[in-house]
C-alpha cells in the first residue's frame, strides 16, 4: 500500500478512535451535568471554539458569496452531527462503548453502500457488490456478538 492511501486511512483509524474516545467523554459530561442535550450543545459548542480558532489561523474563512453558492443540502452537516453526538450520548450508558460503535458503524456502512450506489452528494458511483453486503453483515454479525453474553 502507498503512502497517498496509508496516510488517510491512519487518519481515519485515529478518528474512529477519537469517536469511541468521545461517546464515553460525552456520556460523563451529561450524566455530570444532569442533561444529554446539554452535554451535547457544549461538546458542540468546544469543537466549533476548536475549528473556529484553527480555521482563523490558517485564514480559511470564506466570504458570503462563497457560502452562499454552497447547494442547501450542504448546511446539513451540522444537524447530522448534533443528532450523532445527542443519540450517543443517550445511547452509551444502556448499550456500552462496543455496542454503540458497532451500531453506528452498521448503520454508517449501510447508508455508505446506499449513497455509493446512487452517487448521492457528487459521489463517484460505485456498484453494490456481494463483498460490499458481505462485509455490511460482517458487522451486523459484530454488534449481535456484542449483545450475546
Amino acid at each position: 500500500m502507498n503512502l497517498s492511501l496509508l496516510l488517510p486511512l491512519a487518519g481515519i483509524v485515529i478518528g474512529g478512535v477519537f469517536l469511541s474516545s468521545q461517546a464515553p467523554i460525552n456520556a460523563a459530561l451529561a450524566r455530570a451535568l444532569g442533561d444529554p442535550l446539554l452535554a451535547a450543545c457544549i461538546s458542540f459548542g468546544v469543537g466549533f471554539l476548536v475549528l473556529a480558532i484553527i480555521s482563523a489561523f490558517r485564514g480559511a474563512w470564506s466570504s458570503g458569496s462563497a457560502m452562499a453558492s454552497a447547494p442547501w443540502w450542504a448546511w446539513l452537516g451540522g444537524c447530522l452531527g448534533a443528532f450523532y453526538v445527542a443519540i450517543v450520548i443517550w445511547g452509551v450508558p444502556q448499550l456500552g462503548a462496543v455496542s454503540t460503535v458497532a451500531a453506528l458503524i452498521f448503520g454508517q456502512v449501510v447508508a455508505a453502500l446506499v449513497l455509493d450506489a446512487i452517487g448521492a452528494f457528487g459521489l463517484p458511483v460505485q456498484a453494490i457488490s456481494w463483498q460490499r453486503i458481505v462485509a455490511a453483515g460482517l458487522i451486523l454479525g459484530g454488534l449481535v456478538l456484542s449483545r450475546v453474553g
